[in-house]
């Protein structure tokens, strides 16, 4: 019997955008219609001189898209026959498989601005296959972004890095990259440079009492990411965490994450309750902020510390101090931390240069009790194997040589000064708006609301003038006990901007909220 003559190719159909590349076109063009059926195994191609000329483009184009699809097995050569359609997986599940791994994974070396041209490829089922508990506590624990864009009046959580000394870290980083030591361009420690480590160490043992080697510390990507080691290595599924209600969400989010069950826990005058602590005979770890609560903006009391540290030793538990912004102190020196009056290794501290410095930093530290460390740095070798190698250097240079307590200085005083500015220009008659507390550390502070409409309509209004002014009911969990009205305020961070910049906002926020 003669055999069957194989599937012709008909061209038709393929439109290709002059403007962009044409060969990742004519690519993506032939791969999907052989994902999709139209192309079906065996089927015979034209020849590239042939389908150059049907398309009116360069051989060279039609050559470069036969090649990968080759490489990739969607076509065969046959010696001197032509150029077939390979036979295909035939089943919807496998070619849907490897259309997604195709559309993800496409890496030629073909021209860079061939990857604005989409392909539309069958749904996505990713929903469908991972069937991780994690994937789903992280859809129910979504955590939003925050704010983007040049700071301005009265975002919350920035520094006046406007007045960091970016001259002085050029230099020190250029020092660094003409004449990098090779052997800090290996593979480096997991808890990071060394000697930034032991410079930590010193300032925290001289600013903040604690007595702490360099051995004990972890550098971290930000004060997050130390906080997500905590969860990750201190949390197993079905944990109760104590967490501050209200409180700094994105930590919630990184202990539920883990699996963790959280227990939001009331902060009054002292700081967080310890008695209502006490009452949760299930739980092993809390996060506090007891240098300045974020957000109520809460200075927790030495009884108050020394209450929450026996519960640590007398449950076995552990608590996780995040000193996010304790370098600010606006009379005395500031606070001895949970972890300088831990005389049982029951406190992990978090700290970060993001709050004086600037946060696209993104350099962090955790202080950890010696018998975690270990633990804690091979965890930290799985995500990122060690920190940026240049950051570390130039921040170790950088506090060698005296800038860092000269700059904490200066940010003191600049945020003392924009403090000021917010209090001596706020609108002090605003309806269902109690008075401004007396704010004596930290970036931020909160005013009490009368009621959760009221905040609404008055961060309503603020945006209209754009300016940033953040809802204390955002800090609450969602299933808190606390009546609405009882969660609802404003929160105001007060170092971001300039003085004039604070007055300017202040101007805007006082007619947008009186005449209305």
């Amino acid at each position: 019997m003669p055999l069957e003559p194989p599937l012709s190719f008909n061209p038709a159909g393929i439109e290709l955008d002059r403007r962009l590349g044409l060969t990742r076109q004519l690519y993506q063009a032939l791969r999907q219609r052989v994902l999709d059926g139209r192309l079906v195994s065996g089927t015979r191609l034209p020849a590239s001189r042939d389908l150059a000329a049907a398309l009116s483009i360069s051989r060279n184009s039609v050559v470069r898209a036969y090649d990968q699809l080759f490489a990739e097995g969607f076509i065969e050569g046959r010696v001197g026959d032509g150029t077939y359609v390979a036979k295909l997986p035939t089943t919807e599940g496998a070619v849907k498989k490897l259309s997604t791994k195709l559309s993800t994974g496409f890496s030629t070396g073909l021209s860079p601005t061939l990857s604005t041209n989409r392909v539309d490829l069958p749904g996505d089922s990713s929903r469908k296959v991972i069937h991780s508990p994690v994937i789903a506590r992280l859809e129910s624990n979504h955590l939003p972004l925050p704010p983007t864009g040049p700071p301005r009046a009265f975002r919350v959580g920035v520094p006046a890095f406007d007045l960091f000394p970016f001259d002085v870290w050029a230099k020190l980083s250029a020092a660094f990259w003409r004449k990098p030591d090779l052997q800090q361009l290996c593979y480096g420690n997991p808890a990071g440079d060394e000697r930034l480590r032991s410079l930590i160490a010193a300032y925290l043992r001289s600013s903040r009492g604690m007595q702490c080697t360099a051995e004990q510390i972890v550098i971290t990507s930000g004060a997050q990411q130390g906080i997500s080691l905590c969860a990750q290595l201190l949390v197993a599924p079905g944990d109760t965490v104590a967490i501050e209600n209200p409180g700094y969400r994105a930590a919630g989010h990184a202990f539920a994450i883990a699996g963790a069950t959280l227990h939001g826990v009331a902060v009054d005058s002292d700081g967080i309750d310890c008695t209502a602590l006490n009452a949760l005979s299930d739980c092993r770890l809390a996060y506090v902020t007891p240098s300045h609560q974020y957000p109520t903006g809460v200075v927790m009391s030495l009884a108050r510390r020394l209450e929450l540290l026996a519960w640590a030793e007398r449950s076995g538990g552990w608590i996780i101090e995040d000193d996010y912004d304790g370098e600010y102190r606006y009379s005395g020196a500031p606070l001895a931390p949970l972890a300088a009056l831990d005389g049982n290794g029951r406190v992990l501290y978090v700290g970060t240069f993001g709050k004086v410095a600037f946060p696209a930093l993104r350099l962090g530290y955790l202080v950890l009790p010696p018998g975690c460390v270990e633990a804690f740095t091979r965890r930290r070798a799985v995500d990122v194997r060690h920190s940026e190698v240049s950051t570390q250097a130039v921040m170790a240079e950088f506090m060698a040589a005296g800038h860092f307590q000269r700059h904490i200085r200066r940010m003191r005083r600049a945020a003392l000064s924009r403090r000021n500015a917010l209090l001596a220009g706020w609108p002090d008659d605003l309806s269902g708006v109690g008075s401004l507390p007396n704010v004596a550390a930290g970036l931020h502070l909160t005013v009490p609301v009368d009621s959760l409409a009221r905040e609404q309509e008055l961060l309503a209004q603020a945006r209209a003038v754009e300016v940033e002014v953040t809802g204390l009911s955002s800090y609450w969990l969602l299933d808190s006990s606390t009546p609405p009205d009882q969660r609802a305020g404003l929160v105001l961070g007060f170092a971001a901007v300039p003085e004039a910049a604070i007055t300017e906002a202040l101007l805007r926020l006082r007619k947008a909220w009186q005449t209305r």
